[in-house]
C-alpha cells in the first residue's frame, strides 16, 4: 500500500477536482436545446443574452449541482458500505437501502396528506427508511454472526422486491401512478432539479462526511476484521453506529430528490480502490469527487443521446454498472471457491 504523503493527497484530490470541473463545464455546455456549446460557455464568463443565460443558469445549473451532490452522496455511501461489510459488492442500490429510502419518501408523498404531513417530511422519511433497511440488512444477513456475500445479495434482492411492490401499492392507493412520476422515481431521474433540493442534499452530504472522515483509521482497521480492529483500539460498535447514520443520511437525501439511481456506489469506490489502494483517508473524499463527476457524465449522456428525448439517468448508470456488477460477482465466486 502506498504511503499517503501530503503531496500524494493533494495530487489525487487535485486531479479529482479537475475532472469534476471538466464534467461540470461539459454538462453546462451540452444539452437538448439548440444552444451551441460555445454560446453556453460564454455565459459562464459573464456573456450571452437573456435566453442563453436562462438556459444555462436557470435550467442546467440546478441540475448540474444536484447531479454532482447526488453522485457524491451515493458514491461515499457505497464506500462506507463496502468498508463496513468488508464486501466489494456492497452498494446502497444492490443491498436494498435505496429501495428502503424510496419507500419512506413515497409513503409521505402518498399517505402524508391523510396525517397532515407535507412534502417537507420526505427527506427525513427517506433517511428513516434507509436506516431501518440497513438495520434489517444486518439483522437478517448477519443472523449467524457473519455477513456473507450470498446472504447480503439475496437479502438485498428481497428488500428491493418488497420495497418496489410497496411503492407501487402506495402510489396506486394514493393516485400517484398517474403520469410518469412513479416510473421516474423507480428508475431514477434528475429532471425536476431545483436549487433548494440541491441545498438539502448538500446538508445531508456534509453531515455524512462529518461522520465518516474522522473514522478513516477505524475503517482501515475494520478491513482486518472486527476482532482485530477491537484489539487495535477501535470501538467497533460506535464506528458501526456512526457509519449507519452517515450512510442513511446520504442515501436518504439522494433518493428523496432523485429516486432509485443504482450502481454509482458500486462502480466508483471499487475502481478508486483498485487505483488508490484501501486507505479511507484518501478514498472517501476521492469517492465524493469521482461519484459527482460520474453522475454528471451519465446525466449529460441521458440528456443528449436521444435527440428530442431524455433518458432517465438511472437507466444510464444501470447500463454502465450492471456488467461490472456481474464481473465482480463472478470474481467473488471464484475467490470463494478457491478458499
Amino acid at each position: 500500500m502506498s504511503i499517503l504523503t501530503p503531496r500524494r493527497f493533494a495530487a489525487v484530490l487535485g486531479t479529482g477536482i479537475a475532472l469534476l470541473a471538466a464534467a461540470i463545464v461539459a454538462s453546462l455546455a451540452l444539452g437538448p436545446s439548440g444552444l451551441a456549446p460555445g454560446d453556453a460557455l460564454r455565459v459562464l464568463v459573464g456573456g450571452g443574452g437573456p435566453a442563453e443565460r436562462d438556459i444555462v443558469l436557470a435550467v442546467r445549473l440546478p441540475r448540474v449541482v444536484l447531479a454532482a451532490l447526488v453522485g457524491a452522496s451515493l458514491s461515499v455511501a457505497g464506500t462506507l458500505f463496502q468498508a463496513l461489510l468488508r464486501n466489494p459488492l456492497a452498494d446502497p442500490f444492490v443491498l436494498g437501502v435505496s429501495g428502503g429510502a424510496a419507500l419512506g419518501g413515497i409513503s409521505v408523498l402518498g399517505l402524508g396528506a391523510s396525517f397532515g404531513i407535507g412534502a417537507l417530511w420526505v427527506p427525513p422519511a427517506a433517511f428513516a427508511g434507509a436506516l431501518v433497511t440497513t438495520l434489517l440488512l444486518f439483522a437478517v444477513a448477519g443472523a449467524r454472526g457473519r455477513l456473507s456475500s450470498t446472504s447480503l445479495l439475496l437479502t438485498g434482492v428481497v428488500f428491493n422486491a418488497v420495497a418496489s411492490a410497496a411503492i407501487v401499492f402506495i402510489a396506486s392507493l394514493s393516485g400517484l401512478v398517474e403520469g410518469t412520476g412513479i416510473f421516474l422515481w423507480l428508475i431514477g431521474s434528475l429532471s425536476s432539479a431545483r436549487l433548494e433540493l440541491a441545498g438539502a442534499v448538500a446538508i445531508f452530504l456534509a453531515l455524512g462526511l462529518a461522520c465518516a472522515l474522522p473514522l478513516s483509521r477505524g475503517l482501515d482497521l475494520l478491513a482486518l476484521g472486527e476482532e482485530t480492529a477491537a484489539q487495535l483500539g477501535v470501538d467497533v460498535g460506535l464506528v458501526q453506529r456512526l457509519l449507519l447514520v452517515a450512510t442513511s443520511l446520504m442515501v436518504g437525501a439522494a433518493v428523496a430528490v432523485s429516486g432509485l439511481i443504482g450502481f454509482v456506489g458500486l462502480i466508483i469506490p471499487h475502481l478508486l480502490r483498485l487505483v488508490l489502494g484501501p486507505g479511507h483517508r484518501l478514498l472517501v473524499p476521492s469517492a465524493a469527487l469521482g461519484g459527482a463527476a460520474f453522475l454528471l457524465v451519465c446525466d449529460t449522456a441521458a440528456r443528449v443521446l436521444l435527440p428530442g428525448r431524455e433518458l432517465p439517468v438511472g437507466a444510464v448508470t444501470a447500463l454502465a454498472g450492471g456488467p461490472l456488477f456481474l464481473v465482480l460477482l463472478r470474481r467473488e465466486q471464484l475467490r470463494g471457491g478457491s478458499r
